[in-house]
Formats: C-alpha cells, structure tokens, sequence
C-alpha cells in the first residue's frame, strides 16, 4: 500500500517522512517501566544517545519523569534538574542528533527548547498544562500530539470507550484545529497504546491505522516492550524484544513514519528488510 509522506519544519530544514525514522528512549528516572531504558548520570545519557545515533536513531526522546501506569505527575523543577544538563551534553556532543523531550509542563518545554532540544513530545496533548500549546506555538517547535484518557496514575482503571477508534480520531481533529490556532503547524500525532486503553482498545487502534493517515501528518508509533505485547505471548517487559520486533515491523506495514523504541538497532533491522523488500520488483 503506498501512503502520504507527510513532512516537518525542524532546524529550518523540511524533514521529509519518505522512510521510516527511530527514536530512541532514554529515560532519565529509576521507576520507568523498563529498566534497560534506565539512565543515571549526563556521561551514560550521552554514551547512549550516541550508541542510539550509531544504531541509526535520528531522534532521542529523553524522558525526565515516569509516565508509566501508576505514576503520579512530576514537578517541572524536578524534571528540569534532570532534563537541560543533559540536553546541552547532548546536543554539544551530537550537534546532529535530533532531541524530543517528553514532557506535559509548558516551563519544561520551554527551557527544554532554549537548551536546544527539537521536539516536544507531551502526553497529555496539553490537558495537563493549559499553557502547553500556546508555549509550542510561541517556540514554533515540532509537537508530538498523544491520545490518552485519564492520567498515568488511573488511566489503566478500567478505560471506557463506546468506540476507542471514533472517539480517538476525534480527539485528533479537534486537538489539531486548537494547535494550528495557537499556531503550531508542525505536528506528530501519536494514537498512545497503552495510555488509557485495554489490551483489546490498543488492537482496535493498531488494527485501524490506516484511519490516521486521513489527517496527513506524521504518524509516531510508541508500543516497545509493551503490555500490549506481554499480555498476548505472556512475556515480561525484559523478554519482549522479539515481540516489540514483530508488532514494529506490522506497525512499519501500515505506515507508521516514526517508531519510538528501546532497541534502536533490532527496529532498524526490521526497517531495512522492509524498504529491500518492497523496492524488490
């Protein structure tokens, strides 16, 4: 199936989504819910960035505080503590990696912007912070829109939906009119598996891709080690490699332009026998 290559503005460069794009996680906390994305200190942030980079990441989303189910919301003090050292490291080191920093606080987003990150990637599509999207229409910097319901504390108590694919595909059309007036043209959208959804809730969404091509934009797709996964082949987060490769590689089929992982490498794997097949006549 032949799809839309959508495009970003990013450095005052278009970034054309022509072939698929890895982000690397690197968390920057103790409790995030896989421990091999688990960074300690500015020297192993960066040794893994550039690990990332060499593996062929072009984007690493640096993570300040955990969103995983259960969390409670971080302080933004707490997340800038952690966050801008890094960032400038980074970004002094690998001028050419790109950075996303995931985060819901508009003075995150901020400072993060002035320390030289590229993307902002919120969770919250700015309902947890009411100054979240007119602060990334005034930075006039790419912005990551995620559906979730509820916030990471509950959002996995029983989540309701009369009809998970509707009711997300609205909240895109309704969250895209709100950016572009606050003047955020350059936008990624992400369907969130795992924020707020049943096992059978993320399925319905992986299964209805293609729906989310409509809104022609870049589509990220965040499902690396997953319960969404562990449920099915009944694996722990640290066994699911195999697994996050297997749903990559379907999420790669239905034309996912940015995959979010922690094994940058076995997606990049996957990627490329996908692109030699397909150019194969």
């Amino acid at each position: 199936m032949n799809f839309f290559n959508p495009s970003i503005c990013l450095r005052g460069k278009i970034l054309v989504f022509d072939k698929p794009v890895l982000m690397g996680i690197i968390n920057l906390t103790d409790d995030s819910f896989y421990a091999g994305s688990r960074i300690d200190s500015i020297d192993s942030a960066l040794m893994k960035a550039e690990e990332m980079m060499k593996e062929g990441a072009a984007i690493v989303d640096l993570g300040p505080s955990s969103t995983r189910p259960g969390a409670q919301l971080s302080l933004a003090n707490d997340e800038l503590k952690k966050l801008i050292p890094v960032i400038k490291k980074i970004r002094e080191e690998l001028p050419e990696l790109l950075i996303s920093v995931d985060t819901y606080h508009a003075e995150v987003a901020e400072e993060a912007a002035k320390a030289g990150a590229d993307i902002i990637n919120d969770i919250s599509g700015g309902n947890f912070d009411q100054k979240m999207i007119a602060t990334v229409g005034r930075l006039k910097i790419p912005y990551v829109l995620m559906h979730i319901k509820g916030k990471p504390e509950n959002m996995q108590e029983n989540p309701e939906y009369k009809d998970v694919v509707k009711e997300t595909f609205h909240y895109f059309s309704e969250k895209i009119q709100q950016l572009h007036k606050a003047g955020v043209n350059d936008i990624i959208i992400d369907p969130g598996f795992g924020f707020g959804k049943t096992l059978e809730h993320n399925y319905e969404l992986f299964n209805a891709f293609d729906l989310f091509h409509q809104f022609q934009l870049p589509i990220l797709t965040g499902i690396s080690r997953k319960s969404m996964i562990n449920k099915v082949i009944h694996t722990t987060s640290e066994q699911a490699l195999n697994g996050s490769t297997v749903l990559h590689t379907l999420a790669l089929q239905r034309g996912a332009h940015i995959l979010r992982v922690h094994d940058v490498k076995e997606a990049r794997q996957a990627a490329d026998i996908l692109n030699f097949a397909k150019n194969i006549e």
